[in-house]
């Protein structure tokens, strides 16, 4: 903190600087027991958008950026528990979208999806990489090298080594990373 700029500590304390800034989608997938449009137009809503045509272009905008828009056009009204999984698991991702954060964070966000949900949401982060830093926690190795431009392997709650992924992948510098990377415990 720099002294005398209160502006900074407020930004650090604020849970809705974070909450604004920080998009979250967890493993599994969790909709809100509401509408569609209502999932993804929450967050706006507490940022302070009430205006129903820019909460009408955000809700389009995330569902499009999370490739379910075609989906769920015709209805949005219907209960976000009605979908399927993997559109639920896009439609989480929307919802983090709607709120414009810069970074976002995704912890094993296909870990309980079939192959053809999982293969949409790696396409999604790779798109979605050129506009926001994306961190995602998965024990998927093959997963980490189609979508990741670094990795860091942790163990035991410490980081063994940070890398660019395709270096981490066929050199590493640390025996442990080699020796979970080549099957030998994990």
């Amino acid at each position: 903190m720099i002294q005398g700029d209160t502006n900074i500590y407020a930004k650090d304390t604020d849970v809705n600087f974070l909450r604004k800034n920080v998009g979250m989608v967890f493993q599994k997938p969790n909709p809100f027991p509401i509408s569609i449009y209502e999932n993804i137009a929450f967050g706006p809503r507490v940022f302070g958008i009430n205006n129903k045509t820019e909460l009408n272009e955000i809700v389009e905008t995330s569902l499009k950026k999370a490739n379910i828009w075609e989906e769920v056009k015709d209805r949005l009204k219907k209960n976000a528990l009605s979908l399927s999984g993997g559109q639920q698991q896009r439609l989480c991702i929307a919802r983090a979208l709607a709120a414009m954060p810069k970074i976002l964070l995704m912890d094993e966000p296909t870990s309980a999806l079939d192959p053809i949900s999982t293969g949409k949401i790696e396409e999604l982060i790779e798109e979605l990489s050129d506009e926001l830093t994306i961190v995602i926690v998965t024990h998927n190795m093959q997963q980490a090298t189609r979508v990741s431009d670094k990795t860091a392997f942790f163990l035991l709650g410490e980081i063994v080594e940070y890398n660019k992924t395709n270096l981490l992948f066929s050199n590493p510098k640390d025996e442990r990373t080699e020796n979970y990377i080549t099957g030998r415990f994990g």
